[in-house]
């Protein structure tokens, strides 16, 4: 689950040896499911329609950052599933092919990696840069990505303009009094409106199962019988929908870092548990900050490394650093360290640098490029992709008595995100586009063993929602890594798990019962 920038709040923020692929589609069923689904009909008619199309394969756009051999094509959904033949929007989708023989391919591996708002198109990027724990699944799979709809070039939305979106400082998440709550609620409201002014046409058909939908015309279009599939964070959750939906259609499937996809969670509780999660997580990144003392120069214990961090947030918030980087500035960049332990050394070395008397470190590191008009647009498209997701996904509390009661108490004890999340997620309540019924994920006929992947610390997805996923599908393993807590922990360097999650897409082997793993290693200054 991905969090960005928003308003006046925080900045920016994964196989039986059937050779699936070289057999072609027949027609995609919803495994009896139509009768009084509209949408379920309508899946089935998109699928047979790109399964007869296909890809048309060409060299990627100049501009898309996809170097050769990489191809992109398109792919065309409906808009609203229960309307097949109604309006259609294009999914733009790449790959690369697999790297060993014919008989060694099994056919298509499609990647998510998270958000909403996320782009997978750089997953075949993997190949061509010669990540090694991805390197033997290359042998047998080609690798497939796509901006799911309304990202990227997959018929984009928008909320507000980038440039303003990006702008800073923003105004400091944790509120000082209700004037400052009221502040927050107006720009809230006002981004829920931009979102409707600016892309209200595709704001009701921005769910979850649509994304799923277009998931499986993709893997019809393909040509592949069934689906291969990696998924990561939110992508966890758009695979727990896909093999409810269609369980029949999956082959190899495997969920990381896992959203909790209890109906009771999606999405407003998710949030606040998240918050609980990242405040554990920022604990453990300051432990290390401390342990590491000699090399960074911020405090030997974490009472110390805390209060440098108060510090620099009061001193930010009375005096904006270089006139940008105010208490939200400094979050967008803080808020990395819990996500992934990749980012621990850099964030900790600009605040090094700053306390040792370099601010231009922590400027360039934490404030807005406003010369970056592209990845403006891209971080205001990702953020507007992520709350239509979650607003549309469900139905969200519309009182502010209770988002203020809610977050009033998390923060007493979790102050890291709490205030900066809920800002982020408050459009919802003023939201004004339909909001659905979360999808009740479980074990249909013809779902295949699942591998689950996650850390126990996990900050985005906290532990409890691999769980709850490895209870609702049955034969599922899970696969734990223990007193770690990087985010998307198939992408780390763990023998333990990369080797499980190889053999599993390559063979489908599992192992009896589930298994726990030692954390990887501990990043070193």
């Amino acid at each position: 689950m991905r969090r960005t920038a928003v308003l006046g709040s925080a900045g920016t923020l994964l196989t039986g040896t059937l050779i699936a692929g070289a057999i072609a589609a027949p027609a995609a069923t919803a495994d009896g499911r139509h009768q009084g689904d509209p949408a379920a009909y309508g899946a089935t008619v998109a699928a047979e329609r790109a399964a007869n199309k296909g890809i048309d394969w060409q060299d990627c756009p100049a501009d898309w950052a996809l170097e050769k051999p990489i191809q992109c094509g398109w792919v065309s959904v409906p808009l609203d599933y229960a309307k097949p033949n109604g309006r259609q929007i294009k999914i733009a989708v790449d790959r690369i092919g697999n790297t060993g023989t014919q008989q060694e391919r099994q056919g298509s591996l499609v990647y998510n990696p998270g958000g909403p708002g996320g782009s997978g198109m750089a997953f075949p990027r993997r190949v061509v840069t010669k990540n090694a724990i991805w390197a033997d699944a290359a042998k047998a799979y080609d690798f497939v990505g796509f901006d799911p709809r309304g990202v990227g070039h997959s018929t984009p939305i928008s909320c507000v303009d980038p440039q303003e979106f990006v702008k800073a400082p923003k105004l400091d998440p944790v509120p000082d009094s209700e004037a400052d709550k009221r502040a927050q609620r107006k720009l809230a409201a006002e981004y829920a409106d931009g979102c409707q002014e600016r892309s209200g046409w595709m704001l009701p058909h921005m769910t979850t199962p649509n994304t799923a939908r277009d998931l499986d015309v993709i893997r019809a279009a393909l040509g592949d019988k069934k689906l291969n599939y990696v998924g990561v964070s939110y992508g966890t959750y758009l695979g727990a929908v896909y093999g409810t939906l269609f369980p029949s259609h999956v082959r190899r499937m495997v969920v990381d870092s896992v959203v909790n996809p209890s109906k009771e969670k999606i999405w407003y509780q998710a949030n606040l548990d998240q918050d609980v999660a990242f405040e554990t997580r920022f604990q453990d990144w300051m432990a290390w900050v401390a342990k590491n003392d000699a090399s960074f120069h911020i405090g030997t214990t974490v009472a110390q490394v805390e209060k440098q961090w108060e510090t620099l947030r009061a001193t930010a918030k009375k005096n904006p650093i270089g006139g940008l980087v105010g208490p939200a500035e400094l979050l967008s960049l803080f808020q990395s360290a819990p996500y992934y332990d990749s980012s621990w050394v850099p964030v900790a070395s600009v605040w090094s640098k700053y306390l040792a008397g370099d601010t231009q470190a922590l400027i360039d590191a934490a404030a807005p490029d406003m010369t970056d008009t592209v990845g403006n647009a891209k971080s205001e498209n990702g953020n507007a992709v992520y709350t239509a997701v979650e607003c549309a996904d469900a139905k969200w509390p519309t009182s502010w008595r209770q988002w203020d009661r809610d977050n009033t108490r998390l923060h007493r004890d979790h102050p890291f995100l709490t205030w900066s999340n809920a800002w982020m997620n408050l459009p919802c309540a003023t939201w004004g586009s339909k909001q659905g019924t979360p999808v009740e994920v479980k074990t249909g006929k013809g779902l295949p063993p699942v591998l689950i992947t996650q850390s126990t610390r996990d900050a985005a997805t906290p532990y409890a929602g691999a769980v709850e996923l490895h209870k609702r599908f049955k034969g599922s393993r899970l696969i734990t890594e223990r007193d770690a807590g990087s985010h998307g922990i198939t992408n780390v360097l763990n023998p333990c798990i990369n080797d499980r999650v190889e053999t599993y897409l390559l063979t489908g082997a599992l192992d009896s019962a589930d298994v726990t793993c030692a954390p990887h290693a501990t990043p070193k200054p």
